[in-house]
């Protein structure tokens, strides 16, 4: 099962029409059908894809309509008329009514299209009824007519044909003409011709006038029918009608020829004598392109031009002359005239461009992509010329140097109607050109030859295939700190190469978290804006990348570094590492010795940074060293003198204006052993009696000293020496 299925699928695709190729499609339908009447189905009745295709009607407005997906072919809301297309308006009896359409076949993963020809035979149905001429109708009998004759009415005409056309004739007679008159149809020429039969004897003297009712009806399955007044009038006689040397006429006409041209002439001879002799010659059933044509005189039946003779609008006319005699019961006679036009090479080839599958026209521009690639159809060029043979023969060609060539559909016609492929030789670029103008030349084999000229106006659509450009891949920038938020830092630009949204460029910034919570960037304007308060102390360089995107479809973008360095403001105060010192020194130590240091830093940078230190009050008695924070000591230390020393030291930045800060330092001196100890008492001019009889142990006296040192330099130990 499978394998057949396989085969029957091979089988179909080698049926497809090649690329470029043409298939005939032939259909039938009624005319005067509704509106979404399905016709029928090409892809169900001609194998042609159900899927993965888009089919388009070319040709066939506004009479059709094509599904895109199937392929099926339906009516629309302009009804098809067989009557009244141009294409069947001189059809012989008989002869079928085509309207040609075309439809294209687009594979959706490949954009060469496919061409498909078609015709729809219309098919009449009866929506006309059967008319005679006039709603009068003029008979004039011989009153001497004998039983049985038969004397022709003016056939009724329908504009529908076949079994739809004039079917019967019927003859309504009033009571006292019922045995007088009767109706016979004769068959002429597949032409139903009704006939007046007499079935009794006429006296004009009597009567001299019936008026009889004739309808007509045709053959519908719903037959329509019209009637006329047969007016009957009783004329004395007249027996010999008009004969005609030939029983039809041919001639060849030259197109374009001039006014009052002889083109032939019909001859009618009548036996009888006088007035039943004279011809009269008028035209009978012709068209009224005929009569616009062609002018015929009635008493020498000379049929010369009147009017414009053109082959591309009529190439045949055909039509009847009847002669009729001029008794007073006037018998006439019929010939058939054709009469074919022969073409000259008046006309100019007409070049057609029109959009085709997927490229669509508007105003004569065709909008292509840049990126489509080589023998890419842009175009349907088709070249007729409505002359024939060699006058019709065409060649075209594309003029001037583009990168477009016509390439021959196959199998699409004759010499005189040719379709060609207006597609790409080489790649497009948008870029580089963005419009081309192609001029076609199409000229005719005639002699002299006819030429013409038509253009199109190709614009080179834009593919989005340039990213955006920032002019430099790096882009640094300073910004001062404490600034306010929203400020713009900076602002960048990128360029593209191409148009449209392929060109509208939005930026934006590529960083961590941090960052982007930090900067943002506009998306139109490029304008770089800082969100918060920067602080150089605690970051002085950010870096990021900004992305340009454009709008095309896919996007492209473009990237740049963007490095911004905080500059510094003098916005901290310097800061010394403790709250207060406190140092101590050994007295006596000698002049400008280092008592202690202090360290002070400012979060600032360069001349900010650059910190002044002095001693607060100017003293005199303690210095510091600025490049070290180093207290020296003007004087010499005597604890016993003072034994604590306290100051101010300032530092003073170098910013403008100068930002400062204080601390307090405490000097403690420290005791050295550098005083003796001093008896007070007993003083050496004390003296203290003793008795023999004192008792050992007896305190004597108690020896007290002192000491201006401190520490262990004052603890005193007592001996007797």
């Amino acid at each position: 099962m499978k394998k057949a299925a396989s085969c029957f699928y091979l089988w179909l695709f080698f049926q497809l029409p090649l690329i470029g190729s043409s298939t005939q499609v032939k259909y039938k339908v009624e005319e005067e059908q509704p509106p979404n009447i399905l016709i029928g189905s090409l892809a169900a009745d001609y194998g042609y894809p159900d899927s993965k295709h888009l089919y388009k009607l070319e040709l066939g407005h506004p009479y059709l309509r094509v599904d895109g997906t199937k392929g099926d072919i339906y009516t629309t809301e302009t009804a098809i008329d067989r009557e009244s297309l141009r294409e069947c308006q001189n059809l012989f009896p008989g002869q079928a009514c085509f309207l040609e359409f075309e439809v294209s076949m687009t594979d959706l993963m490949s954009p060469v299209p496919r061409l498909i020809d078609g015709q729809i035979e219309v098919l009449d149905i009866n929506d006309n009824s059967p008319n005679f001429a006039s709603p009068v109708l003029m008979l004039s009998i011989p009153e001497n007519t004998n039983i049985g004759m038969l004397f022709p009415i003016p056939a009724a005409t329908d504009r529908d044909s076949g079994v739809n056309g004039v079917a019967s004739y019927e003859l309504i007679v009033t009571p006292e003409a019922h045995e007088i008159f009767g109706l016979q149809v004769a068959e002429d020429q597949d032409e139903k011709q009704p006939q007046l039969i007499v079935m009794g004897n006429l006296d004009r003297e009597q009567r001299d006038s019936y008026d009889l009712t004739i309808k007509v009806q045709d053959g519908g399955k719903t037959p329509r029918a019209s009637s006329a007044l047969l007016r009957i009038s009783i004329l004395d006689t007249n027996d010999n009608a008009p004969k005609f040397e030939k029983m039809a006429y041919e001639a060849v006409l030259p197109e374009n020829s001039p006014m009052g041209h002889s083109v032939l002439q019909v001859k009618a001879n009548d036996s009888d004598q006088g007035a039943n002799a004279e011809i009269d010659y008028s035209f009978h059933q012709a068209s009224d392109t005929v009569r616009r044509l062609l002018h015929l005189d009635r008493s020498s039946g000379l049929i010369t031009v009147q009017g414009p003779i053109d082959r591309e609008d009529v190439g045949t006319l055909r039509f009847s002359v009847v002669a009729k005699d001029k008794g007073s019961n006037p018998k006439s006679a019929r010939t058939q005239v054709t009469i074919t036009i022969r073409d000259t090479n008046d006309n100019q080839p007409v070049i057609d461009i029109r959009g085709f599958g997927l490229v669509t026209h508007q105003d004569g521009v065709a909008n292509i992509s840049e990126d489509v690639p080589v023998e890419t159809p842009v175009a349907l060029v088709q070249v007729s010329d409505i002359d024939e043979g060699e006058n019709a023969a065409v060649t075209c060609v594309v003029a001037r140097d583009v990168p477009f060539q016509l390439k021959q559909v196959s199998d699409t016609g004759t010499d005189s109607k040719k379709k060609y492929f207006l597609q790409t030789t080489t790649p497009l670029d948008y870029e580089t050109i963005k419009e081309y103008t192609i001029e076609i030349v199409a000229v005719d084999s005639g002699n002299p030859p006819l030429s013409s000229t038509n253009s199109l106006k190709v614009q080179v659509t834009d593919v989005n295939d340039n990213p955006p450009i920032f002019p430099q891949s790096l882009m640094e920038e300073t910004f001062k700190e404490n600034n306010s938020p929203d400020d713009i830092v900076m602002e960048v630009s990128a360029t593209d190469a191409d148009s449209g949204s392929n060109a509208q460029i939005t930026y934006s910034i590529l960083a961590d978290a941090n960052t982007r919570s930090i900067f943002s960037i506009n998306p139109d304007s490029g304008q770089i804006r800082v969100n918060t308060v920067l602080d150089r102390e605690q970051r002085e360089h950010y870096d990021f990348h900004v992305v340009a995107a454009d709008k095309g479809t896919p996007s492209l973008k473009g990237t740049a570094s963007v490095v911004i360095t905080v500059l510094d403001c003098n916005d901290n105060d310097p800061k010394f590492m403790l709250n207060g010192y406190n140092f101590s020194v050994m007295e006596n130590m000698p002049r400008l010795s280092p008592v202690g240091m202090v360290t002070v830093i400012d979060a600032d940078k360069d001349a900010n940074a650059h910190i002044h230190l002095s001693v607060e009050p100017e003293s005199g008695e303690f210095v510091i060293q600025n490049g070290t924070g180093t207290i020296l000591s003007s004087i010499s230390f005597d604890r016993e003198h003072q034994s604590t020393y306290t100051f101010r030291l300032k530092a003073v930045d170098g910013g403008d204006p100068p930002r400062s800060s204080y601390v307090g330092v405490t000097i403690n001196v420290l005791d050295e052993n550098d005083n003796a100890p001093v008896i007070v008492v007993p003083s050496n001019s004390s003296y203290a009696y003793l008795t023999p009889s004192t008792h050992p142990g007896t305190q004597v006296n108690k020896v007290r000293a002192e000491d201006m040192d401190t520490g262990i330099n004052a603890e005193l130990v007592y001996s007797i020496c």
